[in-house]
């Protein structure tokens, strides 16, 4: 597989629901990709679905619940979305929605990312340009702190907790 392929792979790996950047640095980095571009390209795949997701994803996974291929597929993808949200609103107030969703896609955890948190923004009509901003700050953290674990960095502090 050539250089491009590689980054091309990393790109379309960001873009997945549930794998997301969390997935995508790992592979650029374990294929000896430069950090940093893998870092941009993973951000731009993994933030290019936010704005379909939040302006479609809830109308559709609606109209697929009830299908007959799809439909379970679609009914647990608004209820994770639903759960989400739910479980944002109650620990967060109105003004601080805004951070809560942030650290949810921050935290680099399967589920937890740019996806369900704009599903959830949705949900809850958080506002297009204020769940686009969180979403982007917590990609941008999740990001570093994959990155920093990909690479070893966070490795180090193994040896303060080793027994």
């Amino acid at each position: 597989m050539n250089t491009f392929t590689k980054y091309l792979a990393v790109f379309l790996i960001s873009m997945l629901p549930i794998i997301e950047l969390r997935g995508a640095i790992p592979f650029g980095v374990a294929w000896g990709l430069n950090e940093a571009i893998v870092y941009v390209i993973s951000i731009i795949g993994n933030l290019l679905p936010v704005p379909f997701i939040y302006l479609f994803a809830r109308k559709m996974l609606k109209w697929g619940c009830n299908k007959k291929f799809i439909g379970k597929f679609f009914t647990f993808c608004l209820e994770k979305g639903e759960k989400g949200g739910r479980k944002l609103e109650e620990k967060a107030s109105k003004n601080g929605l805004f951070i809560a969703l942030m650290l949810f896609v921050a935290i680099p955890l399967p589920g937890t990312g740019a996806w369900t948190g704009t599903l959830a923004a949705s949900m809850l009509d958080v506002g297009f340009k204020r769940s686009t901003l969180a979403v982007l700050l917590g990609v941008l953290i999740a990001g570093i702190l994959v990155g920093l674990a990909s690479m070893g960095v966070l490795g180090i502090f193994n040896s303060f907790f080793a027994v």
